[in-house]
């Protein structure tokens, strides 16, 4: 098994388009006004957005997109206007993470966690 895809709601995609492609994502569908998705600049993971008459209630929708130079793309999306609720600093689960939230609320994380994330030294032994 493999994840390879998620969607996640917007009122307005022709203002989530141009967000999610300042962060680096390559538009590759674009069925407006209900659907568009993009695709990461590394991998094969796809990640879309759907048009909905409402916006989940509470903490909602949080996604992790990791990268290696986390400090630098957030100083370049910083300077092209994007708004960060918290700056890159590092995270007791040795994770580095800068926090923002998109055009409808939803949480974004970016992230470098490099071996940790896959192999904390926590991790659960396999046998």
């Amino acid at each position: 098994m493999n994840l390879n895809q998620i969607t996640i709601p917007s009122l307005d995609l022709s203002r989530s388009i141009p967000f999610y492609q300042k962060l680096g994502l390559n538009l590759i569908v674009e069925a407006l006004p209900r659907y568009a998705r993009f695709q990461c600049p590394e991998g094969h993971a796809t990640f879309s957005i759907h048009l909905v008459d409402c916006l989940p209630q509470g903490t909602g929708v949080q996604i992790y997109f990791e990268m290696d130079d986390l400090d630098k793309k957030v100083d370049s999306l910083i300077a092209e206007g994007i708004n960060f609720d918290e700056m890159p600093n590092d995270k007791s689960w040795l994770w580095r993470e800068a926090r923002l939230k998109d055009l409808d609320g939803n949480g974004l994380i970016l992230y470098h966690a490099g071996k940790n994330r896959l192999d904390p030294p926590w991790k659960i032994k396999q046998d």
